[in-house]
């Protein structure tokens, strides 16, 4: 077990080491110069190379690539361009709301997702079962910025029950914390729980037809002892994976909804980066997300060969 997790954290270094070749080449192959955009329009072309040199900007790539990880490798991002500050203390200001509406988020999804799939597996061919694949299509056909504009002139302007958009930090008390998180995380969250519904129902179904599953019920158990002692445990791997995977979905999703709800995270900050092309911003956050990510899939991992003592690798 331990060669095995050793092997995987191994195997995550190139895998960050493609993806920060990658986020460095697109942003600065991408067209526009940030120098000419810092100095102002009315700035001359030896003011435009001046702020080029003090960017570094007149350096080769390859040159540039090396002292930007060299300074990753030191926990260091960069200075921001236009707010002059560290992209780490701007992540760190940024990082409670994202991780906030994430974690809300997936707890939301899985405890609602998972018994709909299982009840829809249960009751195949049912009005119940035709009603969660109906929401299931429905989820995956509206974008997160058309669920997330019709909760809040249903939900807030309509019947006034929440607040329409911001946030408040855990420190200004539970209640305000989690009120102005039920609609983002409603939003974010209708995606991503049609399709686990959808998988946990396809998972279920298959393993109620296995021979063990009518043994358990031939003994006698009531349906809810099958289900959850014998269904759901032997179904439990595709359903991980498809939540693992699920995450790339809300870190996706979560720039959109920060922004539909003026919530101040690291969506937002990485909207507001993009317009004035702040490079050292976009690539420290898109870093963070990817390391996530890797992070994600080498925990989905270790819990396959949890669920299923079968799995070696």
């Amino acid at each position: 077990m331990f060669s095995f997790i050793a092997r995987r954290l191994l195997a995550t270094i190139p895998v960050l080491g493609v993806v920060a070749l990658v986020v460095f080449g697109i942003l600065h192959l991408s067209p526009g110069d940030p120098a000419a955009l810092i100095a102002g329009d009315h700035a001359t072309p030896q003011q435009v190379a001046a702020m080029r040199s003090k960017l570094g900007l007149d350096q080769p790539l390859w040159e540039q690539f090396g002292a930007w990880i060299w300074s990753v490798l030191h926990g260091e991002l960069g200075i921001s361009i236009f707010s002059n500050q560290p992209v780490t203390r701007l992540i760190g200001q940024r990082l409670e709301p994202t991780i906030a509406l994430t974690i809300t988020t997936t707890i939301v999804t899985v405890l609602l997702a998972v018994p709909i799939g299982v009840i829809a597996a249960w009751r195949a061919g049912t009005w119940i079962d035709r009603s969660v694949m109906s929401f299931a299509v429905l989820g995956f056909s509206f974008p997160v910025f058309v669920v997330g504009y019709l909760l809040i002139y249903v939900v807030s302007m309509t019947l006034g029950w929440l607040p329409i958009q911001g946030y408040r930090n855990l420190g200004d008390g539970f209640g305000p914390f989690l009120i102005h998180l039920v609609l983002p995380s409603l939003a974010l969250g209708i995606s991503f729980m049609a399709l686990i519904a959808r998988i946990t129902r396809t998972s279920v179904l298959e393993v109620l037809n296995q021979d063990y599953i009518r043994t358990a019920r031939s003994k006698g158990l009531a349906m809810w002892q099958v289900l959850l002692y014998h269904a759901l445990p032997n179904a439990a791997v595709p359903i991980v994976t498809v939540i693992g995977v699920g995450i790339a979905v809300l870190i996706g999703g979560v720039v959109v909804t920060e922004s539909v709800f003026a919530i101040p995270g690291l969506g937002r900050l990485v909207v507001d980066s993009i317009l004035s092309r702040d490079y050292p911003v976009i690539q420290g956050v898109l870093l963070i997300f990817a390391g996530v990510y890797v992070g994600i899939n080498l925990l989905i991992d270790l819990l396959y060969v949890a669920l299923d003592p079968r799995i070696r690798y």
